[in-house]
């Protein structure tokens, strides 16, 4: 299987759905990476962990890069657990057409900001990625590969939590990602 080409590290290329294969790994050694996620209610700035979980920070940089993430919805809300966006299809079942392996964490690693990836079991991940915004998330077991932590925007991360939901744990309002713009320092 070959991979797809990296996107631009400017964030100029097209916009991309769909790849045929994960992405080669692009990140610079020493490099830290920030990414800014814009969304319908404010702005959250993580500081992404490429030491402790290399291919799901590089994937994670390339789909932004790629805006694959903008104009989709965070699909699944459960106020005191987590947030979980990047569902192509809004559904919860989408991916970008690709899965890779899990970087999975220490026991007692996640924290009320942490990024995981969401997954439908051992290496299923994708485009999904949650935001622990709770005890019962803080609480999960390592089973998802934590690549990330918000820096800044955790009102928002609250106000996105506190979205009134229906039994699918899915805003009645929804909640827009209009961008993540990732950053090098």
């Amino acid at each position: 299987m070959t991979s797809t080409p990296a996107p631009a590290a400017d964030g100029s290329s097209e916009r991309q759905t769909k790849f045929s294969a994960p992405m080669p790994m692009t990140l610079n050694e020493g490099t830290s990476y920030v990414a800014t996620i814009s969304t319908s209610m404010g702005d959250m700035v993580a500081f992404l962990a490429p030491g402790k979980a290399p291919a799901t920070v590089n994937n994670f940089v390339n789909l932004a890069r790629y805006h694959y993430y903008d104009g989709l919805v965070f699909h699944r809300v459960i106020n005191g657990f987590m947030i979980q966006g990047g569902c192509p299809e809004g559904s919860g079942r989408g991916n970008p057409g690709y899965r890779f392996a899990d970087e999975l964490p220490a026991p007692r690693s996640y924290e009320i900001g942490s990024l995981a990836m969401a997954n439908a079991g051992p290496d299923t991940n994708g485009s999904q990625f949650f935001i622990v915004s709770g005890p019962s998330g803080v609480g999960l077991p390592p089973s998802y590969s934590l690549f990330g932590k918000l820096i800044s925007g955790l009102d928002v991360l609250e106000a996105i939590q506190s979205t009134p939901t229906d039994r699918s744990d899915r805003p009645q309002t929804p909640v827009v990602i209009n961008s993540i713009t990732i950053t090098e320092e």
